[in-house]
């Protein structure tokens, strides 16, 4: 594999550090083991010092900076809805088309537009300091905790976008998976979503879309969750009751709450599984609280 260097800004933001994601990631042999370098923002590495660092001028792609096919800071480009991300990503689609249909990575370019745009300003309540806690703004607080620091701001945002990367394949996972599997019920007044699913992203997800109770049961570990929206008028407690009245073998845990009833957590490594299939529990349900 030829040696690379990768050329960005100091100080790398999200745009830049999605640039760099994509082409280590997505153009791996290539990009894997590439080198980066930083440079003051719409500077290019100097013939020197890339001689200096062991690369022909040749070996060196910039993102972000130095105007050329991954910058979008030029005149004829500065208005238009794209970024030094977007750029690569239609590159790498050239040459990978199946990057086209991945929906994960589609949510991550037209989240990182939106950020280059400030487009931020226009969203839901956007003065909420709940906004600070996103990517963009862990990876600017890198500025204040470690000013300076290039390298350590780009792994740290390259990590970020591995684990949103990931988060954002179960999401979309999730909604699939509810739509094609999920059974709905009317119990009482509330509605109750039962899925049988490893994917614990669906149970979340189904109370964002309105349902009152989630019943998912795993069916390779056999453990079973159970969650009510916080704001619903459910209460778990009577539920418990009968579940542990049925369930002799099983390992539940009763959130006071009120809100979770858990038979499996990645946070609790010795629970037993549930023999209960997820149809007994929906009958449970019905009793209790039909």
């Amino acid at each position: 594999m030829e040696k690379r260097l990768i050329v960005t800004h100091h100080a790398p933001d999200l745009d830049a550090i999605g640039a760099v994601w994509l082409l280590k990631r997505f153009n791996s042999e290539d990009y894997a083991s590439a080198s980066v370098s930083f440079v003051d923002p719409g500077d290019k590495i100097s013939p020197r010092e890339c001689e200096n660092l062991g690369f022909s001028e040749e070996q060196v792609t910039h993102v972000d900076t130095g105007l050329g096919e991954f910058d979008h800071h030029q005149p004829e480009r500065a208005r238009q809805l794209i970024t030094a991300t977007s750029l690569v990503y239609q590159h790498l689609c050239q040459l990978q088309p199946e990057l086209e249909t991945d929906q994960a990575l589609r949510t991550i370019i037209e989240y990182v537009i939106e950020i280059d745009h400030f487009k931020e300003i226009s969203w839901p309540d956007a003065g909420s300091v709940r906004y600070r806690f996103m990517i963009h703004e862990l990876i600017r607080g890198v500025e204040y905790t470690d000013p300076h620091n290039d390298e350590f701001q780009l792994r740290f945002g390259l990590t970020c976008l591995d684990n949103v990367y990931a988060v954002l394949k179960h999401h979309h996972k999730a909604e699939k998976i509810l739509k094609e599997k999920g059974q709905t019920y009317q119990v009482s007044g509330f509605r109750l979503l039962a899925i049988e699913t490893r994917n614990d992203n669906t149970i979340k997800l189904a109370l964002t879309q309105g349902y009152d109770m989630v019943v998912c049961k795993d069916p390779q570990r056999g453990h079973i969750r159970i969650k009510a929206r916080p704001d619903s008028a459910v209460e778990l407690q009577p539920l418990y009751q009968k579940i542990i009245e049925l369930d002799q073998k099983g390992t539940w845990l009763y959130h006071n709450s009120g809100k979770m009833l858990l038979n499996g957590s990645y946070k609790h490594r010795n629970q037993v599984p549930s023999p209960l299939t997820i149809n007994q529990v929906v009958e449970q349900i019905k009793l209790v609280y039909g």
